[in-house]
């Protein structure tokens, strides 16, 4: 989970995300850019396959032997907008796609009014929608399982999942079904927000569940946040009890050693 300026809200051209990647020793990498299309979305079709394709290629070229470069693409509300992502990964042979939720209904996540409602509410209609959106299936990652944690330590305290365990369950008995793998995202560590998105206890309901595969995420849009905290989400996810971490391409999952 990675971005550069194909992305609207990252300024670092591609070259120097991979250049940050080979200083810091990380073997590869997968460019995710924002395809969103939600209507109130400001930037809605942001994305320009073919300048990012040109991009990539480039960098690949110019990085073979330091750095496996993976294509990879961030789809928010996939299960809404279905014609427009078949559309989008018809234009490039994608290694992988992260599903992402971003909008409930009319609601923004990042909004700070969706919190102006119980704890209770916002996760719970997060999680009711996220479930629709697992159950429909279709792409092979899904984004910061528990996104509202990034904003909702201001509006409600640190958060635990164990009071939405129920609706965190079949969310995860969907990805479990459909094969869809957990990016363990460490973006909110980065937001004064202790927490990964999954974080170990959410990991372990989803390996009691059968759930094998995840994911290892920085979602960094600087090259300095490039690999922030993947250490502590190799530790939770051993805690939790994985020994594999899912690599893909051509949309095909593989398995590899956790470092």
């Amino acid at each position: 989970h990675l971005h550069s300026n194909f992305s609207y809200d990252c300024e670092a051209p591609m070259a120097e995300m991979c250049a940050a990647a080979v200083e810091r020793g990380i073997p590869e990498i997968g460019f995710t850019e924002h395809y969103d299309q939600h209507p109130g979305d400001s930037f809605r079709n942001w994305l320009r396959v073919p300048e990012w394709a040109a991009s990539l290629e480039q960098c690949r070229a110019e990085f073979a032997g330091r750095l496996i470069i993976r294509a990879g693409i961030e789809i928010g509300e996939p299960h809404i907008y279905t014609k427009e992502a078949q559309s989008v990964l018809a234009q490039y042979p994608f290694d992988y796609v992260l599903g992402s939720l971003h909008w409930v209904g009319a609601d923004f996540v990042f909004d700070d009014e969706f919190y102006k409602r119980p704890a209770e509410q916002a996760f719970g209609d997060f999680f009711g929608e996220l479930a629709v959106m697992t159950l429909a299936g279709g792409f092979d990652v899904l984004s910061h399982f528990d996104l509202p944690a990034r904003m909702s330590r201001q509006f409600y305290g640190d958060y635990d999942p164990l009071p939405f365990a129920e609706p965190i369950r079949a969310v995860l008995a969907n990805c479990v079904a459909h094969g869809i793998a957990l990016d363990i995202n460490t973006a909110a560590l980065r937001r004064n927000t202790p927490t990964l998105t999954p974080g170990e206890k959410v990991l372990r309901w989803y390996r009691e569940l059968g759930g094998e595969r995840i994911t290892l995420g920085s979602d960094s849009h600087r090259p300095a946040n490039l690999g922030a905290n993947l250490k502590d989400a190799i530790a939770a996810a051993r805690a939790a009890g994985f020994r594999y971490v899912t690599q893909y391409q051509q949309r095909g999952a593989h398995m590899v050693p956790l470092p």
